[in-house]
């Protein structure tokens, strides 16, 4: 390979940047002088705007393009079925057949939710898919029309994401520990917590070799090390943040997902097998506690 191309910074383009995930990996992304970064969120990209896919494709010309747009609202996208379909279906075409016309590599981030969560043991690569609802449904179709319309791709599956943003399971415990006096957590619901800083780490260690000649393009899973469930989950986040702050929280009562009622139905195990990922990648599983307290000092040692 030309060493001026080996010296020149590889340039993503990311969509959905203001999500956990984009803002992560922009983050992680700007502090390597081997990437330049070029992060966009809604209103700079739409995904469902065939137009505006065109034009900021060949206005920046990236090496890459990692879609980290999404429409993740999971009980919402049952009522809003058409417009879930827009994004996470529809749009991965429009941005995949654009980015086949310029012959740009893309990397898209899809979720535990295309299985039914009846393995127990954990799901692979191969396993067959089964979605239980609209979102998870509509990621699916996402990744097979990535996979019919553009050949270089990679699909990340990822699962019980987290940060110090967005609508996740971390926030969520904090806000209501704030203001109740006890919290009910399912505790037969099972999976691996995932930071989405851990999951910039990922995507770019994989872009770096990628970029480096690797033809290793498919689907993979990843996700924090460690099975748990929501119930231990949520105990250890009220341990982790209960060094920075006093909650009103003074019991926490499991319960079954029987007894949690929401309009789009989870899968019980969100278990990703990443051995896959480890043979092709050599890249090994981070523990989510590790992640957890980094986030906590990410949280509360930030101004407010």
């Amino acid at each position: 390979m030309d060493l001026e191309l080996l010296l020149k910074p590889m340039k993503l383009l990311v969509t959905g940047a203001q999500g956990q995930v984009g803002t992560a990996l922009t983050r992680l992304a700007e502090t390597e002088p081997f990437f330049e970064i070029c992060a966009l969120d809604k209103s700079q990209l739409d995904i469902t705007d065939e137009q505006q896919i065109k034009e900021q494709l060949a206005l920046h010309l990236p090496d890459y393009v990692v879609n980290c747009a999404a429409f993740d609202h999971i009980d919402e996208a049952e009522h809003k079925a058409e417009l879930c379909y827009d994004v996470n279906a529809l749009g991965v075409e429009k941005l995949a057949l654009a980015c086949g016309d310029l012959s740009i590599p893309m990397f898209h981030l899809s979720t535990d939710y295309v299985f039914d969560g009846h393995y127990a043991s954990g799901y692979t690569e191969d396993d067959d898919v089964a979605p239980l609802g609209i979102y998870g449904d509509s990621k699916w179709q996402g990744e097979e029309v990535l996979r019919r319309v553009l050949p270089k791709h990679l699909i990340l599956r990822v699962s019980w994401l987290f940060s110090e943003q967005g609508n996740n399971f971390v926030l969520r415990t904090l806000e209501s520990a704030r203001h109740k006096n006890a919290l009910e957590a399912v505790s037969d619901r099972r999976g691996c917590p995932t930071s989405a800083s851990d999951v910039a780490r990922v995507v770019l260690a994989m872009l770096k070799q990628v970029h480096n000649g690797a033809e290793v393009w498919g689907t993979y899973h990843y996700c924090g090390a460690e099975i748990t469930n929501r119930y231990d989950f949520c105990k250890e986040i009220l341990i982790a943040a209960g060094s920075y702050e006093s909650f009103k929280v003074e019991k926490l009562v499991p319960i079954s997902s029987k007894d949690y009622v929401t309009e789009a139905q989870r899968p019980n195990t969100s278990i990703l097998t990443c051995k896959k990922l480890l043979s092709v990648f050599g890249i090994r599983q981070r523990p989510w506690r590790q992640e957890l307290q980094w986030l906590m000092r990410v949280i509360y040692d930030s101004p407010r």
